[in-house]
């Protein structure tokens, strides 16, 4: 992840999940109340909160239930949650303009007059921030939002026209339509104090209201050019879906990575273990491709999906792959897991394994073990910090692996040691750079020494667990998984333990691959891992980089949250109940290609930095129109005045 990806997916900390409906227009009601205690005057505490809650609180209920009614009616999608929460923000922005304009009032000769225009300038604003939300939510046109965008503004001006007295001023109506229409003589004496407004002031409103929506379309238009230009797309359907996702659990965000997503041809590896007498034990499965961008979102739980498919239990490593190579659509999931199976039936099983070796170079280990024909290859740069990489490193690597006789090989990206989104440089493994060569030069020197190394039937051993911490602590639903592999000493014999510079000689050998159902992991804690365990001769920690645990964090890896010491106790007690578990098995390995539709190459950047962009200059681009749009307020009322 770069920085300006990490910045993107920052952004989800601004975004909630939108409380029920009824705690909102509960909670709106305790507020409306509340200042009617302390606005109105009567005679009873009761009499006052009665008012507070028919005339603020009344226009907030009729805009919850009748926004998200009207919304669908016309196409829209808002839900009755976000209604209600809107509504209420509306309600605690008029209430607070509102009393900032008494509080001037009091204290400058401006008088009721001013708090009257306040006011109005108030319920213009509301329908100008209601038109803007449903406009972002429900990507209607400006008109047809402008239906239930009104609906608290209108009810507020209807309350207003009512018992204000407007009535008076007007020449139409019979005996009935005063009884409903005029009834200032029952409004409250705060009220009572604006009694007689004209009806030129609410064309005032509608002209207000005008002006402001005006500002609106004028600031989604400019702010979406750059979208449109680059990728294409409008910036209210990243918006919405991107909102829909965080707040209510939706995939709408899926259809706009559909809108920019390339084809992709990506080899997918399936390396099986089985009994002699049949029955799977294991299957690692490992798809070029990036388990993002975010929560279950494109292929954000792709490690789950394909762990639910496995006859044995499930490894998937983390690919050499960065976000350009997303699934656009979770559908696109399905498409990987029936090439896995592909894969999987044309599987031909060898009896036989090397021990394990490892190898660094410059700053890059690689951690490798043949099965038959093919090898199994896990990468780190730790404890250097690392992130992603690059899907054509990762090709190159493998080639280079492959010079040593094996068929088929399965390179790991560990992703096990990253300082978050701290500094410039994040770790992306890219072409071109000294990393890169590290990675390949040592996959080749693996390779080299695999194919050259005897090997002999073998043992594996596996266990798992769920663990007790959540994804939002930084452990997915898959928990923790370890394998551990034995290969036994020249006699044919299981040797006994050997210390890791001995476990290439001749004696027995037990290697440990973990891993952990998360993205990345803290600094140094791969490192303290491996040296606190030490009932195996050689041990790995791998990370699924699985993304469901990074639906309102941007960076959430393992470590951050969770005791260090429970974690390492818990990994020291699956690898015994691995080796408990150890018995003979066969192992084999094929790969297929499967087309499926991805970010694509710079989709990611583009996106992120457009998306940046367009942050930083919302603000000073909404502060000039916000400016401008009181500005010609103010020079309305000035007009009207004369």
């Amino acid at each position: 992840m770069t920085t300006n990806q990490g910045n993107l997916a920052g952004l989800s900390r601004f975004v909630f999940r939108a409380p029920s409906w009824y705690s909102s227009v509960g909670f709106a009601l305790l507020i409306a109340a509340a200042v009617g205690v302390a606005a109105f005057d009567s005679r009873f505490v009761f009499e006052d909160a009665w008012e507070g809650l028919f005339y603020i609180g009344l226009p907030t209920v009729a805009a919850s239930v009748f926004t998200p009614y009207v919304d669908r009616k016309l196409g829209g999608q808002i839900t009755r949650n976000q209604a209600s929460l809107l509504a209420l923000a509306c309600e605690l922005v008029t209430i607070a303009v509102v009393m900032v304009a008494a509080v001037v009032a009091v204290l400058t000769p401006l008088g009721q007059a001013f708090v009257v225009d306040t006011l109005l300038v108030a319920l213009a604003s509301i329908f100008a921030l209601r038109l803007f939300v449903i406009m972002a939510v429900s990507r209607q046109r400006l008109p047809v939002a402008a239906a239930a965008a009104s609906i608290q503004t209108g009810s507020a001006a209807l309350l207003l026209f009512v018992y204000s007295g407007t009535m008076r001023y007007l020449e139409w109506g019979g005996p009935i339509a005063r009884a409903f229409l005029f009834r200032a003589d029952e409004a409250p004496e705060r009220i009572a104090e604006m009694q007689y407004i004209d009806p030129g002031k609410f064309a005032i409103l509608a002209a207000l209201c005008l002006i402001y929506a005006v500002a609106v379309w004028l600031f989604l238009t400019v702010i979406d050019q750059p979208w449109q230009r680059s990728l294409g797309v409008s910036v209210l359907d990243f918006v919405r879906g991107f909102i829909g996702h965080v707040a209510e659990g939706s995939h709408e965000l899926e259809a706009f990575f559909e809108d920019i997503g390339e084809d992709a041809l990506v080899p997918v590896n399936v390396l099986s273990f089985r009994r002699p007498e049949g029955g799977e034990k294991a299957r690692f499965v490992l798809p070029m491709l990036h388990p993002g961008p975010m929560g279950e979102i494109g292929g954000g739980n792709l490690p789950r999906r394909i762990a639910e498919q496995a006859d044995g239990l499930a490894f998937p490593p983390h690919a050499t792959a960065g976000h350009d190579f997303n699934l656009v659509t979770e559908r696109e999931v399905d498409t990987v897991i029936d090439t896995a199976e592909t894969a999987y039936q044309r599987i031909e099983y060898h009896a036989t394994a090397t021990k394990s070796v490892r190898v660094t170079e410059g700053e890059a280990t690689l951690t490798g073990q043949a099965f038959g024909d093919s090898a199994f290859l896990a990468s780190t740069f730790s404890p250097q910090f690392a992130d992603d990489v690059e899907y054509a490193v990762g090709l190159s690597a493998v080639s280079e692996a492959r010079t040593g006789d094996l068929t088929d090989v399965m390179l790991a990206d560990a992703h096990n040691c990253n300082n978050g989104l701290e500094g410039e440089d994040l770790g992306h493994v890219v072409p071109g750079s000294k990393r890169s060569f590290d990675m390949i030069h040592g996959a080749s020197e693996v390779g080299q020494r695999l194919a050259a190394a005897s090997d002999g039937p073998f043992e594996l051993g596996v266990a798992w667990d769920e663990t007790p911490w959540e994804p939002e602590e930084g452990i997915g639903p898959l928990g923790i998984r370890v394998a551990v592999f034995e290969v036994p000493g020249s006699n044919g014999e299981p040797g006994a333990r050997q210390t890791a510079k001995q476990s290439d000689g001749a004696g027995g050998q037990q290697t440990a691959y973990v891993f952990v159902d998360g993205n990345n992991m803290v600094p140094g804690l791969r490192e303290r891992i491996v040296s606190r365990i030490d009932a195996v001769d050689r041990l790995e920690v791998l990370t699924t980089d699985t993304h469901v645990v990074n639906t309102m964090e941007a960076e959430n890896q393992v470590g951050d949250a969770i005791p260090e010491a429970d974690l390492v106790a818990l990994i020291a007690d699956l690898v015994d109940r691995a080796k408990a578990d150890l018995e003979p098995v066969e192992a084999g390995m094929e790969s297929e290609q499967a087309q499926v539709t991805v970010f694509g190459n710079d989709r990611t950047e583009m996106l992120a930095s457009t998306a940046n962009a367009a942050v930083s200059m919302g603000a000073p681009l909404a502060g000039a129109i916000i400016t401008a749009a009181l500005a010609v307020s103010a020079l309305i009322f000035l007009v009207a005045s004369i």
